[in-house]
């Protein structure tokens, strides 16, 4: 299967905090309403510059929507503070990067 038909990849970019994930989540939901939505979704958050704990309630939020659609999220470039805010909640394991 063509990778380009059986994934999609969202770029953010910008601070992820308290004041900006509504909106976020508002994109998303429109985005994860689509009919033709990939089986796989990459989100890259090479662009992010700077997260808050609400970041993490963002991760766990897109889990939890892919999970609902019976598709596969994979987050890229996750960045190091956002992974430690995960550890320190205890739950980085269900936001780990991609491997490959």
């Amino acid at each position: 299967m063509n990778d380009a038909v059986a994934s999609e990849v969202l770029r953010l970019e910008g601070m992820l905090s308290y004041e900006t994930i509504p909106g976020i989540l508002t994109e998303t939901a429109q985005f994860a309403a689509r009919t033709d939505l990939p089986q796989t979704i990459r989100i890259d958050f090479a662009a992010v510059t700077g997260v808050d704990s609400a970041a993490v309630a963002l991760l766990l939020e897109w889990r939890r929507m892919a999970l609902a659609r019976g598709k596969t999220l994979v987050f890229e470039n996750l960045p190091p503070n956002l992974l430690a805010l995960a550890a320190l909640y205890g739950v980085a394991d269900l936001v780990q990067p991609d491997p490959s």
